[in-house]
């Protein structure tokens, strides 16, 4: 039989901790293959909150407490998840709200992808079968998706639709070695980043939908404007992506100030001089890439791995030139050679147009999944 715990941060909780806690080991009495468990990290709640759960541990042998001082989210989670791992050794791990917003019967439904060979699962209020409050305003859906839908972008993993919400399911083993990344958050952007390392680690990512349900009663915790500042920097300092697009910022404006030199003083034809200035620009890539975007897979292995794999970087970037070729010269020919009026301010020659039309919606996608399959691939 494996063990979960399901960890739950309280900070004045009495009206709802109790149901949330009678209500988990109502729906998961009938599970045979699991020892269930609930610890409820406390942040010295002055409202009682801790004598509630304490009547409660009379009845449930399984249920814990853990008091602490009052730290945020992240810090209560980490606090909690190592107390549950050095005290009860579980397998597994939950986060989960004490408000009644997370459906305790839900619980069975994390266990059974557990149990089809999943790492990490979240309950997602962003997939079919999912939703949020449709009595929320406008202004907080707008947050909700939003925020979702930025870290989604920012790391370019689509397939991960909720990254923001805190019920989930998660291995041990997993906890176990983000430790020294998640304890630097305290705030709710602790949840990104527990995401994020959990996928840098490989870990089988799978989703369930979620009902999540607007609190009846309490007060929400959350500092809005705290939070999305918080997941902004997150996600710019360690997406590689974005990383990525800076780059690629300034490969850019080494493409064009070659492809601008290749045409105007040294006569080459636009659709030749721009795969020219392309491949300048992909050997000053290759070298930022390396040491910066991709600094964790950096290459290693002496000077012929370094060689061999620019040759290999160069040979997945050359489809990229063929493109910008490809798609200048049909541009070229289906729109025309000509000055463009921007707004009656200036005149833009055509080709230039073109060029970051091709760049932006084309090659940049193409490069980053190519570069992190086959360049800097995961070993």
């Amino acid at each position: 039989m494996k063990k979960a715990v399901i960890v739950i941060p309280t900070y004045n909780e009495k009206e709802s901790v109790g149901a949330v806690i009678e209500q988990v080991f109502a729906h998961t009495k009938p599970l045979s293959n699991w020892e269930i468990h609930i610890l409820v990290v406390d942040s010295n709640s002055p409202d009682g909150t801790q004598g509630i759960v304490e009547e409660l541990m009379k009845i449930y042998p399984r249920l814990h407490l853990l008091r602490t001082n009052k730290e945020g989210l992240g810090r209560a989670y980490v606090q909690g998840f190592k107390f549950a791992i050095e005290k009860l050794s579980p397998f597994l791990l939950f986060e989960m709200d004490a408000d009644l917003s997370h459906n305790p019967k839900d619980v069975p439904k994390f266990l059974q992808k557990i149990e089809k060979g999943a790492d990490f699962v979240i309950g997602s209020r962003y997939i079919k079968g999912g939703s949020i409050p449709s009595n929320w305003g406008l202004h907080r859906k707008i947050f909700s998706i939003g925020a979702s839908l930025f870290v989604r972008l920012g790391f370019m993993r689509l397939s991960i639709t909720d990254w923001t919400d805190g019920f989930r399911a998660i291995k041990v083993w997993i906890v176990k070695n983000s430790m020294h990344h998640i304890q630097n958050y305290s705030g709710y952007v602790f949840q990104i980043a527990l995401l994020d390392f959990a996928v840098q680690q490989h870990a089988r990512i799978e989703e369930i939908p979620v009902n999540f349900i607007d609190r009846k009663e309490g007060v929400s915790k959350i500092n809005s404007v705290q939070y999305i500042g918080q997941t902004i920097r997150y996600v710019l300092s360690h997406s590689s992506f974005i990383k990525f697009i800076l780059v690629g910022l300034f490969g850019f404006l080494v493409d064009f100030s070659f492809a601008y030199l290749f045409i105007n003083f040294i006569h080459i034809a636009k659709a030749p001089a721009n795969m020219l200035s392309a491949e300048v620009a992909i050997v000053f890539n290759f070298i930022i890439n390396n040491f910066w975007s991709f600094r964790h897979k950096k290459i290693v292995g002496g000077p012929f791995a370094y060689v061999g794999k620019f040759l290999l970087f160069n040979f997945v970037s050359f489809g990229s030139v063929l493109i910008q070729g490809g798609g200048l010269a049909l541009a070229l020919k289906l729109f025309g050679d000509k000055q463009i009026h921007m707004l009656s301010v200036f005149d833009l020659q055509s080709w230039i147009l073109y060029k970051v039309l091709i760049i932006a919606f084309i090659i940049i996608p193409y490069s980053y999944v190519l570069y992190n399959k086959v360049v800097w691939k995961h070993k």
